[in-house]
């Protein structure tokens, strides 16, 4: 495995597997999960640029890192206003983030069908305004979108130069067209022509559910690294078993996330959160349909301990 370090514009990461940004998935304690494990960086979950800017108290409340985060803080904005996308880099919420992460790759209806995410890969020049316009508040700035839009319209090539003349410092590419969502095969060669099109870092995204998955990615497409998405859903000491690091005892790692998010969160979203997060962690245990029903029926996070204290992992 070729682990190294990656550049992204005055940016170094310890390594080059990194946590994709997910929707509802990555917060803080997540995040910082994943980098105790061996992430080389973490992003937040997708945020508004618009709620930002108009001063929208959820939006603000996914940008909540912990005080002693240590690794490189990056957010990832989605919009289609490039002045909107400039004076949420420039917002004071923004300050101590030092990396920009712009989607244009979001499939789901709700963000393409308002021109944002991968719609802006059918709208090329406006989407190298957005770029130029985030690089104005002197932050590293990359993009995470996708090779195409549907089969036959393949243009992750075309669209890396893009975002590499517009002043992008890295990019993600994902190996899927929008009209897959997240199923079906990654499109390797896809990948492997994005990176080949510039000079600035490619990470791979797409499939990664394993150390070997990793692999097949980074020899398959030839890029910089790559970023692990819903494999970090089921397992976050996945970037432990990717990067060789020693595997951490899996029940405490669950047990103190419980904690933590309940911590900084409160006991009702933590309830929530960890029921969902549980439900992935159980995957393969025996009758793990039973245990997710039991997981779903918990209403405090004592509840949720007491089942994770019966597991073996």
């Amino acid at each position: 495995m070729n682990i190294h370090p990656v550049k992204i514009g005055a940016l170094e990461t310890p390594n080059n597997i990194f946590l994709a940004p997910l929707a509802g998935y990555t917060n803080a304690v997540f995040r910082r999960i994943c980098r105790e494990t061996g992430a080389g960086l973490t992003f937040t979950e997708m945020v508004s640029a618009k709620g930002l800017c108009y001063d929208n108290e959820k939006t603000k409340d996914l940008l909540f890192t912990e005080p002693e985060y240590a690794g490189i803080r990056a957010c990832q904005l989605f919009g289609s206003d490039p002045e909107i996308m400039l004076r949420a880099a420039q917002s004071e919420e923004l300050a101590a983030f030092e990396l920009i992460d712009i989607n244009m790759g979001c499939p789901m209806p709700k963000i393409y069908n308002n021109g944002e995410g991968s719609a802006l890969m059918a709208n090329p020049e406006l989407a190298a305004k957005i770029i130029a316009a985030c690089k104005k508040s002197g932050k590293a700035v990359s993009v995470k979108f996708r090779i195409g839009l549907e089969k036959g319209k393949i243009c992750a090539a075309e669209f890396a130069k893009v975002c590499e003349g517009s002043g992008a410092d890295m990019l993600t590419v994902h190996g899927r067209t929008r009209d897959k969502i997240y199923a079906g095969e990654v499109d390797f060669a896809a990948i492997e022509k994005a990176k080949s099109a510039v000079k600035i870092p490619v990470i791979a995204n797409g499939g990664v559910f394993s150390k070997t998955d990793a692999e097949t990615l980074l020899n398959e497409t030839g890029a910089d690294g790559v970023a692990v998405a819903r494999g970090a859903m089921y397992a976050p000491w996945i970037f432990a078993e990717i990067c060789g690091n020693p595997i951490p005892d899996k029940k405490q790692l669950i047990l103190k996330q419980i904690d933590d998010t309940n911590y900084y969160f409160g006991e009702r979203f933590a309830c929530v959160f960890m029921r969902k997060m549980c439900a992935f962690y159980v995957k393969g245990q025996p009758n793990s349909a039973a245990l997710r029903e039991r997981l779903f029926k918990c209403a405090t996070v004592n509840e949720l301990k007491g089942i994770v204290n019966t597991l073996s992992f």
